[in-house]
């Protein structure tokens, strides 16, 4: 395999990505046969909660496979579940932790000045 010099990527390139839209019987197994034709994988996390179902991240040993991978499997068709393949932003992972804060503050303010969203109606 030849060792790509002097290329650059986009900056929210890496070796993580996050998956969405997989079907809720996949299994680790299925996943490392999709993904595991583009490179070496490192790590495979598949959602087992609730919340995180049809979800998953894989993470692979060398960027350029996992930017391969991305280019190659986002769109592509898994027990007529279309995928959704993106690359892993640690700072937008907690963005709905943030959100649901914000609202926890906003209730709080209504409830001190006796605004409430259901009076308006």
């Amino acid at each position: 395999m030849q060792r790509r010099t002097n290329v650059r990527l986009p900056p929210e390139v890496n070796r993580i990505l996050y998956i969405r839209n997989l079907p809720y019987k996949i299994t680790a197994e299925e996943m490392y046969d999709i993904f595991g034709k583009y490179g070496a994988i490192r790590q495979i996390r598949v959602g087992n909660t609730p919340d995180t179902r049809g979800t998953a991240f894989v993470v692979y040993e060398d960027i350029f496979d996992a930017k391969n991978a991305c280019d190659h499997l986002s769109g592509f068709n898994v027990c007529n579940r279309y995928l959704v393949v993106l690359y892993y932003q640690s700072n937008k992972a907690f963005k709905k932790v943030d959100v649901e804060k914000k609202k926890e503050e906003l209730d709080k303010v209504k409830t001190k000045f006796g605004l409430n969203s259901d009076e308006r109606k």
